[in-house]
């Protein structure tokens, strides 16, 4: 361990920010997951940080998550999934509920709408971290422009006096 690893040492603004926006990847990956195999989001919680944060993949080391905001992300998103899924299926078109939606997506409506309700983060940067995780999921299509325009809906009626 080197200085800089230090758990005392301080940390810059930019590793914040990478860490907090592993956090939100992290937090769709788990949703993803708590969905697919109906296990506990304390379960997962536990599994991802004990094994998921800071992993080495084929030589890449993940970045490590911010706990705190992750753990508040799948907990909020779980214990307000109903509240998240109704906002959400209002700022989707009548012929495509959130339950038609793909999975991964849905995932990432119910973190950010948690991070709505949680109202700790602006909603434009919770817009602009979660366009990134749609990015990351979906490299090639055209998911990042849907879920801007989702999240705005859903931002404007979680967070109206926001904008």
């Amino acid at each position: 361990m080197t200085p800089s690893d230090s758990p005392k040492s301080a940390k810059t603004g930019t590793d914040k920010h990478k860490m907090r926006s592993a956090a939100r990847l992290f937090a769709v990956q788990a949703l993803f997951q708590m969905e697919q195999s109906d296990l506990t989001f304390d379960k997962v919680i536990v599994e991802f940080e004990d094994h998921r944060f800071g992993a080495v993949y084929e030589e890449d080391e993940m970045v490590e998550g911010e706990p705190k905001l992750f753990r508040s992300v799948v907990r909020e998103a779980v214990n307000q999934q109903a509240k998240i899924d109704q906002m959400t299926d209002r700022a989707l078109v009548a012929k495509w509920p959130i339950a038609r939606i793909d999975p991964t997506l849905r995932a990432l409506f119910r973190a950010a709408g948690a991070e709505f309700v949680l109202g700790k983060t602006p909603p434009k940067v919770v817009i602009v971290e979660f366009v990134d995780v749609a990015k990351a999921f979906f490299p090639d299509g055209k998911e990042a422009k849907f879920v801007n325009a989702v999240l705005d809906h859903i931002a404007r009626e979680a967070c109206p006096d926001a904008f």
